[in-house]
């Protein structure tokens, strides 16, 4: 006769009433970071753009400053969710929004610095390194990840570029800082990676056709050509910048002509991977002194960056983006 302990059900503990509330930002979703990282290069163009039209700077430098805001608050939040348990860091890099969001986190701290440098060259420059050391600990972690990793998980995608070329971003301010080595040494140690990235992901999309919710991170092989470009215009090669300009241009091109299919799979947080190479390539122009070019992708960035932030953020606020993304638990 069978054992009836032995197969007794398996008993469940009685729900909580009422139910245990979850501290505050211990879910905080770090995919929201692309999204600030696009609307604070969105800043940063329209800055050139109103300076290149030599109109009144005040409501560009208040957009900045709103958005300034914003993203210090949101990574404030996500500050508050590594005091709690340090360790969901590496939870987050198990996941491509959490690693896309984290990396896009530890860059805008170097568009920060650029923010920062009408106003303070010394603050600036605090900035500019403390993002550098921040990046370089995420891309260092990333690596420890992506080599503990099964081979599937080590697959190279779009988002390699922010975590291992997103460095030239340093340029925007280190040139401007009169800092010419360390912007020469980023954009010269950057650029290869990049080139090697564009040439695997060519070979990728001919082998096999991206997953459709995949699909929007393609964008991002823009973003290197936009900053490349902006880099050697401050760095005083305004040919290399031209060419890498132009690719960005045509580039940008075959992304808007294929925008059906880039976003098939309907609207999610990676759409943040389509704001901040547009914003990138805007301020290219404008350093490129190619102002009506540059004015004719702002507005196209005015139209685009806005809305798809909007509904990130308030996909945080209504707190479904962290189950959407697979946010780590603090």
């Amino acid at each position: 006769m069978a054992d009836p302990i032995k197969f007794r059900p398996k008993t469940y503990p009685a729900p909580e009433f009422p139910p245990r509330r979850v501290p505050m930002f211990s879910r905080m979703p770090p995919a929201v970071f692309a999204s600030l990282m696009g609307l604070l290069g969105l800043g940063l163009a329209l800055r050139r753009g109103l300076a290149a039209a030599q109109l009144e700077a005040g409501p560009g430098e208040l957009a900045l400053g709103l958005i300034s805001g914003l993203y210090l608050f949101a990574l404030i939040a996500y500050t508050s969710k590594i005091a709690r348990r340090p360790s969901v860091v590496i939870d987050e890099l198990k996941t491509l929004p959490g690693r896309t969001g984290l990396s896009a986190a530890s860059l805008s701290v170097l568009l920060l610095a650029a923010v920062l440098l009408p106003y303070s060259a010394a603050l600036a420059k605090v900035t500019l390194f403390a993002g550098l050391a921040l990046h370089t600990l995420l891309a260092l972690l990333i690596l420890r990840h992506l080599r503990a990793a099964p081979p599937e998980a080590r697959e190279v995608t779009p988002v390699w570029h922010l975590h291992f070329v997103g460095f030239i971003i340093g340029t925007l301010t280190a040139a401007p800082l009169g800092l010419l080595s360390l912007a020469t040494a980023i954009f010269y140690l950057t650029l290869p990676i990049a080139v090697v990235l564009w040439l695997i992901g060519v070979k990728q999309i001919i082998q096999r056709i991206p997953p459709a919710p995949l699909r929007p991170l393609l964008a991002i092989h823009l973003a290197p050509l936009a900053l490349f470009a902006s880099s050697a215009a401050l760095l005083g090669m305004p040919r290399v910048g031209l060419g890498f300009a132009i690719a960005g241009m045509l580039f940008a091109a075959l992304l808007t002509a294929a925008f059906k299919w880039l976003t098939v799979s309907g609207f999610s947080a990676l759409w943040g991977a389509f704001t901040f190479p547009v914003a990138a390539l805007a301020s290219a122009f404008y350093l490129l002194q190619m102002d009506v070019t540059g004015t004719i992708v702002l507005i196209c960035a005015l139209g685009l960056i806005p809305p798809i932030a909007f509904h990130v953020l308030k996909g945080w606020a209504k707190g479904g983006l962290a189950a959407k993304t697979n946010a780590a638990q603090a």
